[in-house]
């Protein structure tokens, strides 16, 4: 029998777009500032290019995204334009370290407009991010309250990328909401579906149509009440159309971090051209990203291998084409 050529799926060269930085330079900083105990930070507040290459090469991803974490309460608004600062000049660094390797997106603090709107300028107009990066709230203001509405105007005239991302839900802090349970597991599901579903209901991506967003961990929740949300279209305070909620699901983009559930809720939901890879290292630890969640993404029975490909590695491209990602042969898996 002649040997005959797997399909191309896209696993030998990823795109990552959810991979943490907490780059070492700021962590410097911010200890000199006071500001953090390094001794207190999490596991994933220790980031270093060994370490993230390695998980890189063993993942098959050619190129990994930053999505900047500055985890620290800032006094000032100087103080935090300063620690934006640090960490794009650490972001640039890596990037130019590493070519092909690494691109990076740019943290906003929305409820700091002004730094925000310096930020979104220095970085995309002059330092080549592909992307912003954005907490689902801020102070329990989600995404899609008017009062960003300037700072998405900014970002609209660019066609930017927006990455969201979650944290703990408004008023309860970092503790436990429920003892025992870590926040993450299931509380920053709802923080993503919260604002997912009040840019819905403000009508953000029509508002703003030049701009394309990332919901992270496959949306969290919002596939699956994308029934329940429509039939209770209604019951928003304005109420939308049902044909709205559909159609601004159909328009955001979903990351698989997570790991994520099985596919088949999502597709039913979104087109397969929404779907991105995304690892979630170093908040995901590397052998549940190699061990588990990539296992489960190729075993997945709703995906195709035009659906891997594309997830792995074509709609990045597209959605961000200033990336620079290497050939296939440049990041061999070792899973």
């Amino acid at each position: 029998m002649p040997e005959t050529t797997p399909p191309d799926d896209g696993s030998r060269a990823r795109i990552d777009v959810h991979h943490h930085f907490c780059a070492p330079q700021w962590l410097e900083w911010a200890e000199r500032q006071g500001l953090v105990n390094p001794k207190a930070l999490p596991p994933w507040a220790r980031w270093d290019a060994a370490s993230a290459l390695d998980l890189m090469d063993r993942a098959g991803i050619a190129t990994a995204v930053l999505k900047p974490m500055l985890p620290a309460r800032y006094e000032t608004s100087a103080q935090l334009r300063e620690a934006t600062t640090v960490t794009l000049r650490a972001a640039t660094e890596v990037v130019s370290a590493h070519p092909g390797r690494f691109a990076f997106h740019v943290p906003l603090f929305l409820d700091e407009p002004e730094v925000s709107s310096w930020a979104l300028r220095h970085g995309l107009d002059e330092l080549g991010a592909v992307g912003v990066n954005v907490t689902a709230n801020y102070g329990g203001v989600y995404l899609g309250d008017a009062s960003y509405d300037p700072l998405f105007a900014e970002l609209d005239e660019r066609a930017a990328v927006v990455d969201t991302h979650p944290h703990n839900l408004p008023g309860g802090g970092a503790a436990p909401h429920v003892p025992g349970i870590p926040n993450f597991l299931c509380d920053f599901l709802l923080d993503t579906t919260r604002a997912a579903v009040n840019m819905i209901h403000k009508r953000t991506l029509d508002r703003f149509p030049n701009l394309s967003v990332i919901l992270p961990h496959a949306g969290g929740f919002l596939p699956h009440i994308a029934t329940r949300a429509e039939a209770f279209a209604g019951a928003f305070s304005p109420p939308v159309e049902p044909a709205v909620v559909r159609d601004h699901m159909r328009r955001f983009h979903y990351d698989t971090a997570g790991p994520m559930s099985p596919a088949g809720t999502l597709l039913a939901t979104v087109p397969p051209s929404q779907l991105l890879f995304g690892s979630d290292w170093p908040a995901c630890p590397s052998a549940m990203v190699t061990d588990i969640a990539l296992p489960a993404l190729a075993a997945d029975p709703a995906l195709t291998p035009a659906h891997h490909r594309a997830i792995n590695r074509d709609n990045a491209l597209r959605l961000m084409p200033g990336l620079s990602a290497p050939s296939a042969e440049a990041a061999p898996a070792r899973v």
